[in-house]
């Protein structure tokens, strides 16, 4: 947006710019890798995982929320690249209900199986109804709910507009849209993202204690410490890296447009880190399979399978063969506990 007065006092407008072409390209090759392998994790537990559990229902239907965004890589590389849209008032308001379903959808299922992941490891020997699938499908259902009923709300509010000679969808430059925007960014902000994100700092600062504890000579306590420990990382890396930034200039932009309209330079600027920002919340779809790979055996062989035959091969290790599962997993003495015991014996 080239917006020629700093003040709307004097009735000049401002005329709308396309973004840089980089956020259009990497935006689409992100969601186009995360569509190749969101295809191939759902094709795993589809197929390829003959008896699912808890966790496994979890992590399909986040793989699910990574999905369903894709469809929108053509829509949005266009738009960005126009700075028009040029697809009509109905696909603006499918948009937008895919986008809140994605990104919401995304940050709730990967809450859950942080917890999951908490509650298996740490009270493995206990009953808790995160460990139960009828409960598990019971949440999923409920989460679905959750996301699509703020997604519909949301667009029903939201829809496209006119800037000049440009047509905008779910842009801060909506004038008309400024007071919707920021009440949703912010009735949105706390149970969308600050208490998902407590929640995971409190689960894993606890796991991280327990498997402390874990006896690291002990092959499968070892291959439990470090899947966990990368489990932990990848989902942290995730919500910092991915969901903070969005969360963070968008609450900043829409103050910034609420409070302070006339300051259009820094709006610009905003609008373009929030852009920039949306590479980082869309490389989750990425980033996602990874804890896959951490949380279940079975993915990992299927995927060094797939790869086999293509001619990719890998050396099997001990800790591979190893079974581990969130269900089953336990927490062993340590060696200092062990010592003490034979010394009392």
């Amino acid at each position: 947006m080239n917006c020629t007065n700093v003040s709307s006092i004097t009735n000049q407008t401002c005329s709308v710019d396309p973004q840089p072409v980089s956020i259009s390209v990497l935006i689409c090759l992100f969601l186009m890798l995360g569509f190749v392998l969101n295809i191939f994790s759902l094709w795993v537990f589809k197929y390829r995982t003959p008896e699912w559990k808890s966790g496994t229902f979890l992590q399909f239907h986040l793989a699910i929320s990574d999905l369903i965004l894709c469809p929108l890589a053509p829509f949005l590389t266009v738009y960005l690249s126009l700075g028009h849209w040029p697809f009509g008032h109905l696909m603006c308001r499918l948009k937008i209900v895919l986008l809140f379903i994605h990104f919401y959808g995304s940050i709730v299922f990967l809450t859950l199986i942080s917890v999951h992941r908490y509650i298996s490891v740490v009270y493995h020997s206990q009953e808790f109804r995160m460990k139960q699938k009828d409960f598990v499908k019971k949440l999923c259902v409920g989460v679905w709910a959750f996301v699509l009923i703020n997604g519909v709300v949301c667009c029903l509010f939201l829809g496209t507009s006119t800037v000049g000679n440009h047509t905008l969808c779910f842009s801060i430059h909506q004038d008309q849209y400024t007071t919707v925007y920021f009440a949703f960014n912010f009735a949105l902000l706390i149970p969308g993202f600050l208490i998902p994100f407590t929640i995971l700092l409190v689960c894993y600062g606890r796991l991280a204690r327990s498997v402390s504890s874990i006896n690291i000579y002990h092959q499968k306590g070892k291959l439990m410490r470090s899947k966990s420990r990368k489990m932990m990382a990848v989902c942290l890396l995730i919500f910092v890296l991915c969901f903070a930034p969005i969360h963070v200039i968008q609450a900043v932009m829409v103050v910034v447009k609420k409070f302070y309209p006339g300051h259009y330079r820094l709006l610009l600027q905003l609008e373009t880190s929030y852009y920039a920002s949306w590479i980082l919340c869309i490389a989750n779809c990425c980033l996602d399979p990874l804890i896959y790979f951490f949380a279940s055996n079975n993915f990992l062989a299927t995927f060094r399978s797939s790869l086999r035959k293509i001619g990719v091969r890998f050396q099997t290790t001990r800790e591979d063969n190893e079974h581990d599962s969130p269900q089953t997993t336990h927490v062993f003495p340590t060696p200092r506990v062990i010592k003490r015991k034979i010394i009392d014996s």
